[in-house]
């Protein structure tokens, strides 16, 4: 099969770049939210507390959030085959199970959030901080992950735009409701990290609303029939659980590890655990282009599947962990060479800037082979291969990654330095361990789903 290079490269970017548009959105979001919170009194204590409330609140809701993926790649599949009506089906039966699913959670968590976060704070008064912050957060679950439906199944038909016109918007006002909760106005006084937590919930409906409202429009309703036959599926239910369980229970163990990272960085110093809070933040300038070209893989991997054709998925895998690749080389060298300009976008805390600065360095290193390892993967899980994948990261991050931040960092006493040292060891393994399985793995078995 012969292909033109550079109609290739276009046809992924003009999935990519919506998709890496909205994620870059939710990155000035978070970092605009870092931001804010980093000019509170007592900076330090906010900015550690914000770091264990993000990642709490990432690993809960990456416990559902996988929904995506395996409502992404089921309607792929399907739209590849030409199968409108059966697309229909799975965002129906995806939607009845994310609300259900996001009730019930919502209902549950709240009232462990400061459970939650004095678990994996050192400091008492970071705890209640975090605590705070998951309270408010955390009501925004079932909301969230009806937009997560809602995005698979636009992602699953290449409208990849929509995501992009729906996080611009969402995320504007993300930071509208946040700024006027963390600093208050018009006679209310502010909440500081914890009216963080609740503007970003009331955002997020108003983004199921976006979506619910585009999903109205003719052109989707009739040819997809989705509200004329909407009903719940067991069998798509059962292939979306199959699908997404594996992604899920790696999103919760992953950021589960970088929760203990973090939590190790708070035994260094409070200090160095607001200084690998703000690194995190800038780390998404790296991270989430990353995951849009995944986005993007997954719908092509999908597509040409469902036409079976193997060797057009695997070509899409080559060509876009090339072209992430060059974006993650870009950003390291940023990274690498002016450190503390990058530092400078998210906090005005002197000495956290200078605390992260050397430690920005290493992660801008072991950043630039992540574009490989999340393509790549991407690509195996819409080919059905989730639980490979989620058994490689979970190992390399927990019996790797996690054990060498802590011998280096605080055993060995090498500080921040130290920690950050393992993230390039984390990174490249994972790389090499998903690029093994991407180039012997037999392909002809990889099941229709």
């Amino acid at each position: 099969m012969k292909l033109q290079f550079n109609k290739d490269h276009k046809y992924i970017l003009h999935l990519a770049l919506p998709a890496i548009a909205g994620l870059s959105t939710q990155m000035v979001v978070s970092l605009v939210d870092t931001a804010m919170v980093g000019r509170l009194y007592n900076a330090e204590y906010y900015l550690a507390a914000m770091g264990i409330g993000v990642f709490a609140t990432w690993a809960v809701v990456s416990l559902f959030s996988s929904l995506a993926t395996g409502t992404h790649v089921l309607i792929a599949r399907r739209f590849g085959s030409k199968e409108y009506d059966k697309c229909g089906d799975v965002l129906n039966t995806s939607l009845i199970i994310a609300l259900l699913i996001g009730t019930v959670i919502a209902s549950i968590v709240v009232a462990f959030a400061f459970d939650i976060a004095n678990f994996f704070a050192v400091d008492p008064k970071v705890g209640f901080y975090a605590g705070q912050f998951l309270h408010y957060r955390f009501m925004g679950i079932p909301f969230f992950l009806i937009t997560v439906s809602y995005r698979g199944f636009f992602f699953g038909i290449g409208k990849t735009k929509i995501f992009m016109y729906s996080a611009i918007l969402i995320n504007f006002l993300n930071i509208i409701f946040n700024y006027f909760f963390i600093y208050g106005g018009f006679g209310m006084k502010g909440m500081g990290l914890a009216g963080s937590g609740l503007g970003s919930t009331l955002a997020t409906i108003c983004d199921a609303l976006f979506y619910f409202t585009v999903s109205l429009l003719p052109s989707f309703r009739h040819k997809f029939n989705y509200f004329k036959n909407f009903r719940f599926i067991k069998s798509i239910a059962s292939s979306i659980i199959n699908i997404s369980l594996p992604v899920s229970l790696q999103n919760i163990f992953i950021l589960v590890g970088f929760l203990s990272f973090i939590a190790i960085t708070g035994f260094i110093g409070t200090a160095e655990q607001a200084a690998s809070t703000v690194i995190f933040s800038a780390l998404q300038f790296s991270l989430m282009p990353c995951f849009g070209f995944g986005i993007a893989i997954q719908t092509l991997v999908g597509n040409s599947l469902g036409c079976e054709d193997i060797q057009k998925a695997k070509y899409y895998c080559y060509e876009t962990s090339k072209l992430a690749t060059a974006y993650t080389l870009l950003v390291g060298i940023i990274f690498i060479t002016v450190p503390r300009l990058v530092l400078n976008l998210i906090t005005n805390e002197q000495n956290v800037i200078e605390t992260a600065a050397p430690a920005l360095r290493i992660a801008g290193v072991g950043q630039i082979f992540y574009a490989i390892g999340v393509v790549l993967a991407n690509g195996l899980q819409a080919a059905g291969q989730t639980l490979y994948v989620m058994l490689s990261e979970v190992i390399v991050n927990w019996f790797v990654f996690v054990p060498i931040a802590y011998f280096l960092g605080v055993f060995l006493k090498f500080g921040l330095l130290g920690a950050w040292s393992a993230l390039p060891f984390y990174v490249i393994l994972y790389a090499t361990v998903i690029f093994l399985k991407f180039k012997f793995g037999n392909w002809e078995k990889y099941k229709r789903v």
